[in-house]
């Protein structure tokens, strides 16, 4: 179970690629570049690793010169993560490393910014308290997409919750953009409160964090931006949710091991009737919890190992390698073999060691 990190839908793939083609650049390369073969992006249920997400996220940056996207009137140069992680490290706590992300990105931005809310004593001594980050647009502009919101706030949470060593629970999203067509992936990045079309943008955090020393160093950041920002989507989701917590409880647990509905419920404390409910208010049902970390720990293996196809079919539970594939394409739309990698794992990362370096020198 060591190796599941989950999985990104490819959907979020598209919106990326969608940002590159829109500024003139040729995707297929980038893709490739990432370890994303063109059949991942034809089938629209496959699923991408965070390691080839977050390969493809730096290629797209540098080649536009801009790790926004061209999401902002003004581009947010190659290397400004790295400042702004390097200007965050001096903070003394979690209040003061926020304060200062949010500030670096006032400084590269203009159209998309922020301001911090934090809670007064009084609140917080009555446990009702949370830090509001509040979107702040350009008058006049329309409201960005989804996709421009969670740049903006991957890259200062992911940075805040690194930072401090943990990921900070959120209580409550709110945009003013429609809701996206996969909205459920957005879910799993911010929190099951996530309401869209609403009239203001902000988004509500425990404020538990404030106060938590900065405990990462400059030699610890050296092994952080080799993935960062693109890591910060599966490192950093969701995991209040019932839904994380079922599969949390299993990945603890041998696949032969898995239990029934009741079992699990039973380990939960609520009721089997209870948990049904709320997984299917997430979207989920027991059984599609189950088939999703099978198919995360496959493609894991597909990427990563050596180990036959018939193996790895063993590993996730089928008998039948036969069995094991029609799954397979039922979960991905495509064959296990689609996903052995076309090249190792050193060329998919190409864009990390200049990172390294990068991050080493300043």
């Amino acid at each position: 179970m060591k190796n599941d990190k989950g999985t990104i839908s490819v959907s979020l793939v598209e919106e990326t690629l969608a940002l590159a083609k829109a500024r003139g650049l040729d995707a297929r390369p980038l893709a490739e570049a990432a370890g994303i073969a063109a059949p991942l992006l034809a089938s629209p249920k496959s699923r991408v690793s965070s390691t080839q997400y977050g390969a493809l996220w730096a290629g797209i940056a540098r080649a536009l010169d801009d790790e926004f996207f061209g999401q902002d009137s003004h581009p947010m140069k190659s290397g400004s993560f790295i400042a702004m992680t390097q200007m965050a490290l001096g903070a003394r706590n979690g209040a003061q490393a926020l304060t200062r992300a949010v500030g670096f990105m006032r400084l590269v931005l203009d159209d998309l910014g922020a301001t911090i809310e934090t809670p007064a004593a009084a609140d917080t001594r009555t446990g009702t308290a949370h830090v509001r980050v509040r979107f702040v647009e350009r008058a006049g502009t329309p409201a960005p997409k989804m996709f421009a919101y969670a740049t903006y706030f991957i890259l200062i949470y992911g940075l805040v919750c690194w930072l401090v060593g943990r990921r900070i629970p959120l209580f409550e999203a709110r945009f003013r953009c429609a809701a996206p067509p996969d909205a459920h992936e957005y879910r799993l990045m911010f929190c099951e409160q996530m309401h869209f079309d609403a009239p203001e943008s902000y988004v509500d955090l425990d404020p538990a964090f404030l106060e938590l020393p900065v405990i990462q160093t400059a030699r610890s950041a050296r092994t952080f931006l080799r993935d960062a920002p693109g890591s910060f989507i599966i490192k950093y989701r969701n995991p209040g949710s019932l839904a994380a917590r079922v599969r949390k409880t299993l990945r603890a647990l041998p696949m032969s091991n898995w239990p029934g509905s009741d079992q699990m419920a039973a380990r939960l404390h609520v009721a089997e009737a209870t948990m049904r409910r709320y997984l299917k208010q997430e979207g989920h049902t027991y059984q599609s919890i189950k088939d999703a970390l099978r198919r995360d720990i496959a493609i894991a293996e597909l990427q990563r190992t050596n180990r036959t196809i018939a193996d790895i079919a063993n590993m996730v539970g089928f008998a039948e390698p036969s069995a094991f594939h029609r799954a397979f394409h039922k979960w991905t739309g495509m064959r296990p073999a689609d996903y052995r990698p076309a090249r190792s794992a050193q060329s998919v990362r190409t864009t990390a060691p200049d990172l390294t370096r990068r991050a080493e020198s300043d």
